[in-house]
């Protein structure tokens, strides 16, 4: 779009822009068109767009994409969009706050990638509510103020290192594109903007560590960043003993340490007891017949490289809203690592029975140990279930879980018929074994609409 037609835009919606939410409108045709180059969008993408605003980046992505999700903020400008695209049934309109439309649903959508004009007052929560692990973006394009994204890049010894630096590059590598002169906007901003691109940061590339615990040990220091960061910290293991583990100063100050040495500290810090292993090979599995009578006993390694029958169960947990928990698989697993499965599930011990098993899963995986076990059916072994004997359990439980950052990646609620869709649609992004007893506990509470 040309600075004139925009300006026309804004004239007939009766549109001021807003210095309070950052209404800084593109009108650089040429410097639109190269942003939406660098998202590398194709035919089969979902490309969700936050704040579009009048259209700028907007035009260029549509024609390149199998679906577009806009999501805007402004109401005249959501009506604005709504009236653009209402003859192309590949883009939808959102009339909300990016920092809080639910972007569950678009797991069922991937690939997505993101891109984003974003407003410097409400960038860090978008981004946080887009982009934080898991996550259903696989790359993503956004323009900030300049002084923002370089807080993003920034590393330790730089001033404006810190908190958002970290929350990003936990799970990002940010990489700055394009610097854009004020006078490439409508109204012209003080300052120049920055394009930033996102990739997602190797999982593999650092050991295994709770987000959660990260997240919340960095707040802590961060908050008086320049003290001296062992006053913030738990009171065990003795910080001595962090100190040298992790090689810091036993004087550091949060804005000291780069980011494997947090992902070390909250190791530390973790104190669930499998926090550091996925499996162990030498665990003992009883070996059963297909009528689930136990023959010998046998490691997980021979159970599983000689396709033994042995004994398993799953749980799927509800929340009050009656969403379900689904685990994201570690890829530490020996099976199926990154996709998702059921809220719990694991092997029988030898001589274990399945709902104790149930239970035991429930607390090593989850931190839940007093919800009431629904037995909601069984699934006889066969290529699919790996060979197992599976027991299927459902459990009601609300409030704050734990999990081993080892076994499981991360937790999220979903309602049902969004599992539903997203197992239609993408079924090689769950565990074999799930989509058997997502059928089953479906039965349970209703057919799908």
């Amino acid at each position: 779009m040309k600075a004139a037609q925009i300006h026309e835009v804004l004239n007939d919606f009766n549109v001021t822009p807003s210095k309070s939410l950052g209404q800084n409108f593109l009108i650089d045709e040429n410097i639109a068109r190269w942003i939406v180059s660098q998202l590398d969008i194709q035919p089969q993408d979902c490309v969700v767009e936050v704040g579009p605003g009048t259209g700028a980046l907007t035009e260029h992505i549509a024609p390149l994409c199998r679906k577009l999700i806009l999501v805007e903020f402004d109401a005249r400008l959501a009506e604005y969009q709504t009236n653009r695209w209402k003859d192309s049934p590949h883009v939808e309109v959102h009339h909300a706050d990016g920092a809080n439309w639910d972007p569950r649903r678009l797991f069922a959508e991937k690939p997505v990638k993101f891109m984003g004009n974003l407003p410097y007052s409400a960038g860090g929560a978008i981004l946080a509510n887009f982009l934080t692990s898991p996550c259903a973006c696989e790359r993503a394009v956004v323009m900030l103020q300049k002084e923002f994204i370089d807080r993003i890049l920034a590393v330790p010894g730089d001033e404006a290192y810190g908190l958002l630096s970290l929350r990003i590059q936990m799970d990002w590598v940010p990489r700055a594109l394009k610097t854009v002169p004020p006078e490439a906007f409508s109204p012209r901003p003080k300052i120049d903007s920055t394009v930033m691109l996102l990739t997602p940061r190797d999982p593999r590339s650092l050991p295994p560590y709770d987000h959660r615990l990260m997240d919340e040990l960095m707040r802590r220091c961060f908050a008086q960043r320049r003290k001296q960061m062992h006053k913030q910290l738990p009171s065990t293991p003795p910080w001595p003993e962090v100190a040298a583990a992790v090689g810091i100063s036993p004087t550091a100050r949060p804005e000291e340490l780069g980011l494997e040495q947090w992902v070390h500290l909250t190791r530390a810090y973790d104190p669930h007891p499998l926090s550091d292993v996925a499996q162990k090979d030498d665990e003992l599995f009883d070996v059963v017949d297909e009528n689930d009578c136990v023959i010998k006993q046998a490691t997980r390694r021979e159970v599983h490289d000689n396709d033994l029958i042995h004994r398993a169960v799953h749980v799927l947990v509800f929340n009050k809203k009656h969403d379900c928990l689904l685990q994201k698989r570690s890829m530490l697993k020996d099976r199926h690592p990154g996709v998702w499965d059921s809220s719990a599930a694991g092997h029988l011990d030898a001589g274990e029975d399945y709902e104790s098993a149930a239970r035991r899963e429930l607390s090593e995986e989850l931190g839940i140990n007093d919800a009431r076990l629904i037995h909601v059916g069984n699934l006889p072994p066969s290529e699919q279930t790996g060979y197992e004997h599976v027991a299927i359990y459902a459990a009601l439980q609300d409030g704050r879980i734990s999990f081993p950052a080892a076994e499981i990646e991360g937790v999220l609620p979903f309602p049902a018929a969004l599992i539903d869709t997203w197992l239609k649609r993408r079924p090689q992004d769950f565990a074999d074994t799930f989509a058997l007893c997502w059928q089953k506990v479906r039965t349970m509470i209703g057919e799908p609409a």
